[in-house]
């Protein structure tokens, strides 16, 4: 007896199953075929503006970000229309979405300024992509501006991310805008060393030098007197590129014919305790 009701309970649940399956079916396969096609609508759209983009020649940065924002809010779009359609109050959700957009907002609020200095970085565009940068402390080439961070690639082939709130904010220096740059050596020279002979060397071991500039001419001068030795500074300009291979050389090249010529290097005095 007992037995005959609970297989008389499962019939009739599985009978309201399939009732309320079969009622709630047309909503059901309508909402995923929204879906499905929605998501193949978005794919197109978004390949469709990245070659628009492409066209246009925008910023890579720039247009990559573009195009995540576009394809994240057709996705939260679908998203809403696939709920709606299965008939779920789309009013409550979204405020629940705002309420946990608000506490998401407060909590990270570092992570919001990162993004504010990433779009002022990617709008006013102070070094693009491969520009030799020196910012925070650190120099190296910049390989890569997301939305929160930086990243930089340095000379010993070290990984930094710089977030881009204090990067945006702080000193940024640049140094691929203008092609050029210029190398600053100093040599200390003893008080005996005839000066013009000293200069005279210099100026031939930069401009025979084949990666020195000719123009602007590099430039030996007085830097300073010191206690112990006269300062020489050394200043050849070069292409950015050969900027490392330039400073070594002239170091060294300036060595070896100072060597030559007999004139000799002031070694640094450290002032004794008192």
């Amino acid at each position: 007896m007992k037995k005959n009701i609970e297989i008389n309970s499962l019939q009739e649940y599985l009978s309201g199953f399939i009732r309320i399956l079969i009622d709630y079916s047309p909503k059901l396969i309508s909402a995923f075929i929204i879906l499905f096609v929605g998501l193949y609508a978005i794919r197109f759209i978004n390949r469709l503006v990245k070659k628009i983009m492409i066209k246009r020649e925008l910023d890579p940065t720039l247009s990559k970000f573009l195009a995540d924002s576009l394809l994240w809010a057709l996705r939260v779009l679908l998203f809403v229309t696939f709920i709606s359609k299965l008939g779920i109050e789309t009013s409550s959700f979204v405020a629940i979405l705002g309420a946990a957009g608000l506490a998401i907002g407060l909590s990270l609020q570092g992570s919001l300024s990162n993004f504010a200095g990433g779009m002022l970085i990617i709008l006013f565009k102070p070094f693009r992509v491969e520009d030799t940068i020196e910012a925070q402390g650190v120099i190296g080439t910049v390989k890569e501006i997301q939305i929160f961070v930086t990243k930089l690639i340095t000379p010993n082939n070290q990984t930094i991310f710089i977030p881009n709130g204090i990067l945006s904010n702080g000193v940024i220096i640049n140094y691929s805008v203008e092609g050029i740059r210029r190398v600053d050596l100093v040599f200390a020279l003893s008080y005996d060393t005839n000066l013009q002979k000293a200069k005279e060397i210099v100026l031939s071991v930069m401009q025979s030098h084949p990666k020195v500039l000719k123009t602007p001419e590099p430039t030996v001068t007085i830097k300073s007197l010191t206690d112990n030795a006269i300062q020489l500074a050394i200043r050849p300009w070069s292409k950015n590129e050969d900027f490392a291979v330039v400073s070594s050389d002239i170091l060294e090249n300036c060595k070896t014919a100072f060597d030559s010529a007999g004139i000799s290097i002031q070694p640094f005095i450290r002032d004794n305790p008192k």
